[in-house]
């Protein structure tokens, strides 16, 4: 949600921070923004729209001179997305300048505070409160910028991540953060700020990831300097190595980053047990599980907190958790959990799950698990996030960056992770045999290959998807593993082709979806051979007696849906609780190739943002 984008140093700034905010369209955005210092003033140039909108209009309306800028991609809050409410924002005397991710709740009586000190407002935003409350201080107390932003940021309720330049300090920018990411990239006599490392990867390896509570003034002449905002207290620089590369944040030749990360899947699971797993000598090696045995051992149960996606890999783990390991699991979307006062034992685990380790609502409800004593183990993909540093112990998924809005290799990547957590755990607590374990491991280790092979059915999807591109409805059915997986399908066509689908435990369908069923209403049914096959095809049947057209999500080698469907796509064989893992593939295929051919922005989906970093 939103883009940060900034540069000091001895380059032209303007290429970099444009190119920077290009790589930040797949958080979201409706409108987007530029401040250049050309060595005497600060000139903005901003719009509603794309990136692509800005360059056209910023090129001829300002110089792109100077060796300080920063930008922003917004997403609106605070005011509709118009041009005046796009940032960055001066302050009355356009002295300063700012861009802001986040909310300032207090916003109201903040303005009306300063609008009786003679302030005005231009636009509707609470970004340009932030920074006249910053200019308020700085003439009110004699300060500088950095203490000015400090004093200010103490008297906001809310969550941030932002820039600020002041044109009489004129070789340095004021960051901070607060429940919104932001990275400080370190080079040779230059320093970039972005949201995440993707604007900066091809010109330093190194980066400095702010904390919660923490502010920096980044200086050519004396580098980053970081302070706690509460207490004033100096922070030591961590300088991290980046693990990403440029060929990973590129297309490399796919239409769309959607695509690209379907199709990396294979890799990418193999990278998330690469290293953890050793199938031949029936070993799982997990730093966060070895070091916290005796936590998941004589925990209670298992809460899982997560949104959207992830939530779905959730329900995953709880059918998966529940069958190997023996442990009660209960499954909540964070959003809820942090504002129903739940029940948490100090004996509880609670699995964080987040692709970015950013979102808001997980971030709270991990502080209110730990508040209450729980252990909190996270997953994400993220390295150096918010929710990695925050949660106890946990594991990476190894997924590689994932640029696409519409999460898709996340998903199968967070499956697999728990899926490893709850074999080790089940092998140490003696709740599945010798023999299983291993049959799982084996079968596990076959998964790339198997997704590989699934991923051979995208021609036939793209014959499904032109059939039923046109309808205004789906229903996506399943049961046991697979019921999460027709949640997730329906999920992923809403996101990126704005048709209606709901997903539905196949059985319940009788208890009020089957009413919907007519000639018109696409089914979607996620029928494996494993588990509750034959009470699946019973549901294809009374489908089938309705007129409803069928999609059917097979094993290979079916025969009892392919003579009541009206299509089929099969996918290889493999344990049943493993299955979530390969019949995904065709549901991510359809619902990207109907987007496609309805002409929708499959990668930057209206209205959403990858990571969801305030409320």
């Amino acid at each position: 949600m939103c883009g940060i984008v900034g540069y000091i140093g001895h380059r032209k700034a303007y290429p970099i921070v444009l190119k920077g905010l290009q790589r930040l369209e797949y958080r979201g955005y409706d409108s987007a923004g530029i401040a250049i210092f050309d060595g005497s003033d600060i000139k903005l140039s901003k719009t509603k729209g794309k990136v692509a909108d800005l360059q056209d209009r910023l090129e001829k309306e300002i110089p792109t001179e100077g060796n300080l800028a920063f930008g922003h991609t917004r997403w609106a809050t605070h005011g509709v997305p118009n041009d005046v409410n796009s940032h960055p924002h001066y302050s009355n005397s356009q002295n300063l300048a700012i861009i802001h991710n986040g909310i300032i709740e207090n916003y109201g009586t903040l303005r009306q505070e300063l609008i009786k000190r003679g302030y005005t407002f231009t636009s509707e935003t609470d970004t340009e409160v932030l920074v006249n409350l910053i200019e308020e201080i700085k003439i009110k107390e004699g300060v500088k910028l950095g203490k000015a932003v400090q004093i200010a940021l103490n008297e906001v309720v809310g969550a941030y991540a932002i820039t600020v330049f002041d044109k009489e300090r004129p070789h340095e920018l004021v960051v901070a953060r607060l429940g919104s990411p932001l990275a400080i990239g370190v080079g040779e006599e230059e320093f970039f700020i972005a949201s995440d490392a993707s604007p900066f990867i091809e010109y330093t390896k190194n980066a400095i990831y702010l904390e919660d509570g923490e502010m920096a003034i980044v200086s050519r002449e004396k580098g980053v300097r970081i302070r706690k905002i509460k207490n004033d207290k100096q922070v030591a620089a961590n300088v991290q190595e980046l693990k990403m590369n440029l060929e990973q944040i590129e297309k490399g030749g796919y239409e769309h980053f959607m695509l690209k990360e379907i199709y990396e899947q294979p890799n990418a699971i193999s990278d998330t047990f690469r290293g953890r797993m050793r199938p031949k000598s029936g070993i799982i090696k997990m730093a966060g599980i070895d070091d916290n045995f005796e936590k998941f051992k004589n925990a209670k149960r298992i809460i899982i907190i997560a949104c959207g996606t992830s939530w779905h890999a959730g329900l995953v783990a709880e059918y998966i958790i529940e069958e190997l390991v023996r442990t009660p699991v209960e499954v909540e979307y964070a959003s809820e959990f942090r504002y129903r006062n739940p029940i948490i034992y100090p004996d509880d685990v609670v699995i964080a799950i987040s692709q970015s380790g950013e979102t808001a609502d997980t971030m709270a409800a991990i502080k209110l698990a730990k508040k209450s004593g729980a252990f909190v183990f996270g997953v994400c993909n993220v390295v150096g996030s918010s929710i990695s540093r925050e949660t106890h112990a946990g594991a990476y998924t190894h997924a590689g960056p994932e640029i696409g809005v519409a999460s898709t290799k996340a998903f199968t990547t967070q499956i697999t992770v728990l899926v490893i957590m709850s074999l080790k755990l089940a092998k140490e607590k003696g709740t599945i045999t010798h023999t299983e374990y291993h049959n799982y491991l084996q079968e596990l280790d076959l998964i790339p290959e198997k997704v590989k092979e699934a991923l051979t059915c995208n021609d036939h999807v793209k014959t499904v998807a032109a059939k039923y591109k046109e309808a205004s409805n789906f229903l996506y059915l399943g049961r046991g593993y697979n019921f999460p997986v027709a949640l997730e399908g329906a999920l992923k066509l809403k996101e990126i082709s704005y048709i209606h689908a709901e997903g539905y435990p196949a059985a319940e369908m009788k208890h009020g979806p089957i009413a919907l069923i007519d000639e018109q209403m696409p089914v979607v049914v996620i029928a494996t051979r494993k588990g509750h096959y034959e009470k699946v095809v019973s549901n294809i049947q009374e489908i089938k007696s309705r007129k409803g057209k069928i999609i059917g999500i097979v094993t290979k080698g079916d025969k009892a849906v392919k003579e009541l469907a009206d299509y089929v796509i099969e996918v290889p064989e493999t344990s049943e609780l493993l299955t979530p893992l390969l019949t995904t593939i065709p549901l991510q295929l359809l619902s990207y190739h109907i987007a496609v051919m309805l002409d929708k922005n499959v990668d930057q989906p209206r209205n959403l943002a990858k990571s969801v970093t305030v409320e």
